[in-house]
């Protein structure tokens, strides 16, 4: 499989991010439902701590793709839906370093929600990976 990065503009790239990604000669795609900070039970964690809740639905992403062979490397599409634009804007700095730093070259797309599945729950991570 072969990634190349489309950018006609420059200023997604700051943030981690590409305008899109083309893939090629890819055999598999997954389509991983959205992840949030939940625990096996699927109860909210870390209340009102919007970087934290990123970190932990991030690493249920990973495991997520792990179960099926792929690691954040695949991933090429991530949608992120949060109930607090300005609590995820504050974070950006701490959250989305943490993509490169496994790899990750992804398109988004961020969306600001009225809520999700339960009120302590702030944002969810949804992706598109290709092996």
């Amino acid at each position: 499989m072969q990634k190349k990065t489309h950018n006609p503009t420059p200023w997604l790239q700051g943030f981690g991010l590409n305008h899109g990604i083309e893939v090629s000669g890819g055999t598999r795609t997954l389509y991983l439902s959205g992840q949030t900070a939940s625990d096996a039970g699927g109860n909210p964690m870390h209340p009102g701590d919007m970087a934290a809740q990123y970190k932990a639905a991030w690493q249920c992403l990973l495991d997520a793709l792990a179960s099926a062979d792929m690691d954040a490397t695949n991933i090429v599409r991530l949608n992120f839906y949060v109930t607090d634009m300005a609590a995820f804007m504050t974070s950006a700095e701490e959250i989305m370093p943490i993509h490169a730093a496994t790899g990750a070259q992804i398109s988004s797309t961020l969306l600001g929600v009225k809520e999700l599945y339960h009120p302590d729950i702030m944002v969810e991570i949804e992706a598109t990976a290709v092996a």
